[in-house]
């Protein structure tokens, strides 16, 4: 390892997780937000559900052409033009008049912070080594956990004691600043020349990369049911009030962070990111399960089941991701982290109109039932024999 590696890595993985947190706090930070969008605009728990995952969207449809732009211009002018506007169009949907302005400005704001999906894995990933990748991108997947976090102890207050609108600008103002910090910190890991053509040729000509896509993103539907419902569940099931129940899923942020970077380095250990990933489903099944027990019988089951679910269902991201980006090589990297991301944002978007359905349809236990299902199919699909960690 080099002396510039090692002098770099650390400070440009801080970098990382910060400007992925900010957009976190954002695009995945909303559902937050729902209680007061359904009372400020006499909105369905459908309708508002999918004016929180707008954001989702924009990702989705700009993934793959970031991670394209990554590959060719590097992470940092992506990363920067990214932040700077996910936080301006956060800025512009917050003084948007009516909910169609809203929603179309938080998609822009998606679309921006698609950039720092692929751009700033692609850099962590740069940096660190094959030893070191599974704790380095388990700290760098902290981003999502601690952007929740921070939304889930921000955004209600500021919505309760002022507006929804007034509570973006939380958000925006994290983007900006982080634009700032991408630009002065950041710098791009060297790139080393092709050993062959091979190594140049597309990973997607063999299934194993694409049953890591597919997996992933089932894996995405039980993490997103409670992202997306467990504090409506909360105040609506069981008589929390909302900032507190902001408060203590902030709490279940961090410990859900915590699982990502334990996830990391039991990954290095294993010298697998598939085996874990493999036990992680069967534990978000189960999971799902206690929560669906628990609010058919026993209340406080219930709310056990809602931390389960919530800590081990982030856990397995850093795995499909860091998995993804080896299997593809450092000339398809940023390609291929899109199409990641891509296929999880496309069922997380779908996550809360269907479930905002389902949920008033069937009642909460048995559409977690269902939920319970998805990563079970996970487990069928998630490729572990013939495993290799890359370079």
């Amino acid at each position: 390892m080099t002396t510039t590696r090692t002098r770099n890595r650390w400070a440009i993985l801080a970098v990382a997780v910060a400007a992925q947190a900010a957009t976190s706090s954002l695009v995945y930070g909303l559902p937050f937000l729902l209680p007061a969008i359904r009372s400020a605009e006499d909105l369905s728990l459908a309708q508002a559900g999918s004016v929180t995952v707008a954001p989702v969207l924009g990702v989705l449809v700009a993934l793959i052409a970031w991670g394209a732009a990554a590959d060719r211009f590097g992470e940092r002018v992506v990363m920067a033009i990214g932040m700077t506007g996910t936080g301006a169009a956060a800025v512009g949907a917050s003084f948007a008049p009516g909910v169609g302005a809203l929603v179309v400005l938080l998609v822009v704001a998606g679309v921006f912070s698609a950039s720092i999906s692929a751009a700033s894995g692609r850099a962590v990933l740069g940096w660190f080594g094959p030893a070191e990748r599974g704790l380095a991108m388990g700290i760098r997947q902290t981003c999502q956990p601690i952007g929740v976090g921070v939304a889930a102890l921000a955004l209600p207050p500021v919505a309760q004691h002022a507006d929804y609108r007034v509570a973006l600008l939380v958000p925006a103002a994290l983007c900006l600043g982080c634009a700032v910090l991408v630009g002065a910190v950041l710098v791009d890991p060297p790139r080393k020349p092709a050993k062959s053509v091979e190594a140049t040729r597309s990973p997607y000509r063999t299934a194993r990369l694409w049953r890591v896509h597919v997996a992933s993103a089932l894996l995405v539907v039980p993490q997103f049911v409670a992202g997306t419902f467990a504090l409506t569940y909360l105040v609506s099931e069981q008589g929390w009030d909302p900032v507190a129940a902001g408060a203590a899923l902030a709490v279940v942020q961090v410990l859900g962070a915590a699982g990502r970077i334990g996830a990391g380095v039991w990954s290095d250990r294993a010298g697998s990111r598939m085996r874990p990933m493999r036990t992680i489903a069967l534990v978000v099944a189960l999971s799902l399960l206690i929560w669906a027990a628990g609010d058919a019988a026993w209340g406080w089951v219930a709310v056990a089941g809602v931390v389960l679910v919530t800590v081990v269902s982030v856990t397995d991201n850093g795995l499909g991701f860091t998995a993804t980006a080896e299997q593809a090589g450092p000339f398809w990297a940023g390609r291929a982290l899109g199409v990641q991301n891509t296929g999880q944002n496309a069922v997380a978007l779908a996550v809360a109109p269907v479930f905002g359905v389902l949920i008033p349809a069937t009642g909460w236990a048995w559409a977690l039932v269902i939920a319970a299902a998805v990563p079970l199919a996970a487990v069928a699909v998630i490729p572990v024999r013939g495993e290799t960690l890359g370079d």
